[in-house]
């Protein structure tokens, strides 16, 4: 079995969308980065590729390569989580944590629990998608700034067939 270990920050700008886990949410302010800038999933990803050992987000992505410009993160996961199968593991469970002052995002993380279901194949129900604050301090507080945490297990595919611990 391998753990991994996600993190990603966005400052928030006016003028872009608001995306976690792929959902659109209604807000003044969006996430500034190359694709689509969705915090969350970047976490997610860079948690996946921690746990198999292939590197981060921005060796397979660079901000440089105008291919990835504005392209949906969600995408992105799907094409890492081809590589960590490929690698001969299985995802378990996915836990995530959004750090946002506003807007509250727990009417929003069944939708988001679903979208990362539906890309990494796991059950909606092996996904935890919680929502905390900067208690108004520092960037994110102060509504400047996202940040996200993702804590993903994997099993090797051979373990997960035969319900064993490798």
């Amino acid at each position: 079995m391998r753990v991994g270990m996600g993190y990603d920050f966005h400052r928030l700008v006016k003028g872009r969308p608001l995306i976690l886990g792929g959902v659109i949410i209604p807000w003044k302010k969006g996430e500034l980065g190359h694709s689509d800038g969705d915090v969350l999933t970047h976490a997610v990803i860079d948690a996946f590729l921690g746990a198999a050992a292939l590197g981060d987000i921005g060796i397979h992505f660079p901000p440089s390569d105008p291919l990835w410009k504005n392209a949906r993160s969600l995408d992105l996961l799907e094409k890492i989580i081809d590589k960590v199968r490929e690698k001969g593991f299985e995802p378990v469970n996915l836990d995530c944590v959004i750090v946002l002052e506003k807007p509250k995002i727990s009417s929003y993380s069944q939708l988001i629990r679903e979208n990362l279901a539906a890309v990494t194949g796991l059950p909606a129900g092996n996904i935890s998608v919680k929502g905390k604050t900067k208690e108004k301090t520092g960037a994110v507080g102060k509504g400047n700034a996202a940040e996200s945490y993702a804590v993903v297990l994997l099993d090797s595919i051979s373990a997960a067939g035969n319900n064993s611990v490798s």
